[in-house]
C-alpha cells in the first residue's frame, strides 16, 4: 500500500510547509481567502462582460459571439456564487440553533 508521501509525489500535490496545527498565523490557503479570491474573479468576469457590451453597443470591433459568452460566464458565476453564499447561510443557521 503506497504512503501518503508517496501519492502526494505521484499527484504532484505540494506538501504544507508546516503540518503541525497551530504552529502558523494563518494558512496560506485558508477558506476565506479561497472566497475573497472567488468574489474578486467574479466581479472581474462581470466588469469584462460590462466592457464588452458597452463595446459592442458602441461599435467597437468585438465578435457578437464573444461577447454573448462573456455575459453568460459572468451571469453563470454570479448564479453559482450566490449559491455558494445561500448554503453558507444555511450552515451558519444550523449551527446557530445547535443547543449546547
Amino acid at each position: 500500500m503506497a504512503s501518503i508521501n508517496q501519492i502526494h509525489q505521484q499527484l504532484k500535490i505540494p506538501q504544507p510547509q508546516n503540518p503541525l496545527p497551530g504552529k502558523t498565523d494563518e494558512a496560506p490557503d485558508s477558506f476565506g481567502k479561497f472566497l475573497l479570491k472567488g468574489i474578486q474573479e467574479v466581479n472581474q468576469m462581470q466588469q469584462d462582460a460590462d466592457r464588452a457590451v458597452e463595446s459592442l453597443f458602441t461599435g467597437g470591433d468585438v465578435n457578437p459571439a464573444e461577447v454573448l459568452t462573456a455575459v453568460q460566464k459572468a451571469d453563470m458565476s454570479f448564479k453559482m456564487m450566490l449559491q455558494v453564499r445561500n448554503k453558507m447561510m444555511q450552515a451558519y443557521s444550523e449551527v446557530k440553533d445547535i443547543r449546547v
